[in-house]
């Protein structure tokens, strides 16, 4: 990639796999996150709905039929290109561009339409970083998080996980840029994410 060139470093993967804790170490190295959940329980909250599961896969499952299987890429597309509008006006002023490309990071693709439209709109400099863990370790993470959508019993868990691999989830995965394995710690986990994203950042 050129330097000064836009970059979108986009995570999938199963439910409670560590998309959420990867897009913490974004932030916490300064870098922007726009979190496509975040777009699907804001359109819960604009219907008046509570917040669980059963509504928010309900409302993303009707987004998708209607607008199409990337509906909720297509919603963020312009969140992230104002991002970029508003950080270049921002270099054009200050007359200090870096040769560092600027870099927002996408939590929570969950299918390959979604991958299709973030690499139409943004071509060579989309990556996408697949995080894998197994079932039986992300059920106890959900459980732990405690969000208003995780109050699920196993069974529910996996159907949970049915749903999103409806939409596309294992096949976005398989074209995964980069895979990374999230079986041990939490510290462990967040420093390879942190080393992913720092090459990124380097000059």
């Amino acid at each position: 990639m050129a330097a000064g060139k836009i970059q979108i470093l986009a995570f999938v993967g199963a439910p409670a796999s560590g998309k959420t804790e990867a897009a913490n170490v974004a932030r916490e190295l300064g870098i922007p996150v726009v979190t496509m959940g975040d777009v699907v329980r804001e359109e819960v909250r604009r219907r008046g709905l509570e917040p669980n599961d059963e509504n928010t896969g309900r409302v993303a499952s009707e987004l998708r039929a209607k607008e199409g299987m990337d509906a909720i890429a297509k919603r963020c597309i312009p969140l992230l290109k104002q991002y970029f509008s508003e950080r270049g006006g921002r270099n054009e002023r200050a007359k200090n561009k870096s040769s560092s490309p600027p870099i927002v990071v996408v939590d929570g693709i969950r299918g390959l339409a979604e991958v299709e439209t973030f690499k139409r709109a943004f071509g060579e400099n989309f990556m996408l970083v697949g995080i894998q863990a197994p079932l039986e370790i992300r059920y106890k993470r959900v459980r732990a998080r405690r969000r208003s959508d995780d109050f699920l019993s196993f069974e529910e868990f996996k159907r949970r996980e049915e749903r999103e691999k409806s939409w596309g989830m294992e096949e976005a995965m398989r074209i995964a840029d980069k895979i990374v394995k999230n079986e041990g710690s939490l510290e462990e986990f967040k420093r390879e994410i942190r080393r992913i994203l720092r090459d990124l950042l380097a000059p």
